[in-house]
């Protein structure tokens, strides 16, 4: 399962982040995001979802959701 399926409001744990790009993995660090993390999804909106990590809440697209496994 990933991000771009998962429930509104429900603390999911990331299993592991199934993308080639190094940039975009490296981004994802230095947001909090990587396995064994918590992060529960906040809504689901036209092409994006709005995620929290740690003390942070982010928006992230509908192609990186899909990319982070749960």
């Amino acid at each position: 399962m990933n991000l771009s399926q998962a429930t509104e409001g429900k603390e999911y744990i990331i299993r592991e982040i199934e993308t080639e790009d190094e940039e975009l993995d490296a981004f994802l660090f230095s947001l909090g995001c990587y396995s064994g993390e918590p992060i529960t999804v906040i809504s689901h909106l036209k092409g994006c979802s709005i995620v929290s990590i740690k003390d942070g809440r982010y928006s992230i697209d509908k192609g990186l959701a899909q990319a982070i496994a749960i």
